[in-house]
């Protein structure tokens, strides 16, 4: 399969290459040299632990000392993708939403690399404000690359010819790993980027409020900036981070989508220790759990759409381990045969075409690079669902794994490292 999509490939590329432009066409050779100059450096990647013990006392010289990391440490990470996304096979390099992802990407770097030295609190507040706008521009990264690479694979498809074959295609999409493994390695990137320009950007918006409102960081409620430094927030870190509210918001969320899909949604039984509290990013937790909780929704809901009576709960139960924090979501959903289970973890399995993807990115083009286009369902409709979830648990050292048993139902095991003491997991 794989060779003989490489084969069928050139065509496309050399037709899209009429019209979009290659990195050595668009940027000069001196920003390129300097891109593949950082693109060979080492990433350096940090624990949450260090978050949190770095992120304590936001003072000036601490931002001051964050900021000089992110601004050596961001132009590396972004030139890795850089080049990872010129370089891309089978012609995935050539189309218009890649190019367009890799220009944002370029366009990060070269304003980094650009800004002037932060040594004082106003070089601080000057580069705080960039990377912000970076984190902006940033925000659609993730339905752009779909539409490329559900336009990729629906070229390809249609090249295999008779309808069988383009069905033999979709079912063997997941033997084309070098695009698993890019798109793996670019959302754990993108995962990484965000959480460490997202940290520095509250930090110091903390830092600001403080100083607005002539108190003290630690304590109060920050000056009400959301992700502020206080008693139970240090940055996007909540040190208190309750695993049953985010359930309990994770299950609103997915019943809410599951009642808009099909006008009911079953009841999702919470068994666990409201008491429980561990440092921990909600907004990753909620993101995993979320996704975990809207698919087993969705199988009870389908299976028993004639049955007469209610359909099984969906029960959800958090387990307190002194290594990890597991979260079990159990449902009686039919399950997922043998043979299918390794494709649950391959992006854009289903077999939707590309018209919702396209609506996305028309959306962000309309509003420019930094609009915000929130539609995690959709995305969850072409199979990024369960691969991201996997990527944000395994981020900060948790994991996520899914078993299931044909003619019943699905266990899927969320495990979250509550010491902290991994580092990131550097593509």
């Amino acid at each position: 399969l794989a060779a003989s999509a490489a084969a069928a490939a050139p065509a496309a590329a050399s037709a899209a290459s009429a019209t979009l432009l290659s990195l050595k066409d668009s940027i000069s050779g001196d920003i390129i040299e300097e891109i593949y100059r950082c693109s060979f450096k080492k990433q350096t990647g940090v624990s949450l632990k260090y978050m949190m013990e770095f992120g304590r006392e936001p003072t000036e010289q601490n931002l001051a000392i964050s900021a000089q990391f992110l601004q050596a440490e961001l132009p590396v990470r972004l030139a890795h993708r850089v080049t990872e996304l010129e370089n891309l096979p089978m012609g995935l390099s050539k189309k218009e939403p890649i190019t367009k992802v890799r220009d944002w990407y370029v366009e990060s770097f070269r304003e980094i690399r650009a800004s002037p030295p932060v040594r004082t609190a106003e070089d601080e507040a000057a580069f705080s404000a960039l990377i912000g706008r970076v984190l902006a521009r940033h925000a659609n990264v993730v339905p752009m690359v779909a539409l490329g690479v559900a336009q990729l694979k629906e070229e390809l498809a249609k090249q295999g010819g008779s309808e069988s074959r383009r069905k033999r295609f979709d079912a063997d999409w997941s033997n084309l790993p070098e695009i698993h493994t890019f798109l793996d390695g670019l959302y754990m990137s993108r995962i990484g980027l965000r959480m460490l320009i997202g940290q520095h950007v509250a930090l110091h918006n903390a830092h600001a409020a403080a100083i607005k409102a002539g108190g003290s960081i630690s304590g109060g409620n920050g000056g009400g900036v959301v992700g502020a430094t206080t008693d139970d927030w240090i940055g996007l870190i909540c040190t208190r981070t309750s695993p049953v509210e985010v359930a309990e918001d994770a299950i609103a969320d997915a019943r809410a989508v599951c009642l808009r899909h099909y006008g009911f949604a079953p009841e999702v039984q919470v068994f666990a220790d409201r008491d429980l509290r561990f440092p921990y990013v909600p907004s990753h937790l909620h993101q995993c759990l979320f996704e975990l909780i809207k698919n087993a929704l969705r199988a009870v809901t389908e299976r028993y759409a004639d049955a007469d009576g209610d359909p099984p709960p969906v029960r959800l139960v958090v387990a307190d381990g002194d290594e990890d924090v597991t979260f079990k979501i159990s449902d009686e959903g039919g399950g997922i045969a043998r043979s299918g289970s390794g494709r649950i973890w391959t992006y854009l399995y289903t077999t939707a075409d590309t018209a919702a993807l396209s609506m996305l990115a028309e959306e962000a083009t309309e509003h420019g690079s930094g609009a915000v286009v929130q539609r995690s369902p959709v995305l969850a409709g072409y199979g990024y669902g369960l691969p991201l979830s996997r990527l944000y648990a395994r981020y900060f050292g948790g994991d996520l794994q899914v078993i299931s048993m044909e003619g019943y139902g699905t266990d899927a095991y969320l495990h979250v490292h509550r010491l902290g003491e991994a580092p990131e997991p550097l593509p």
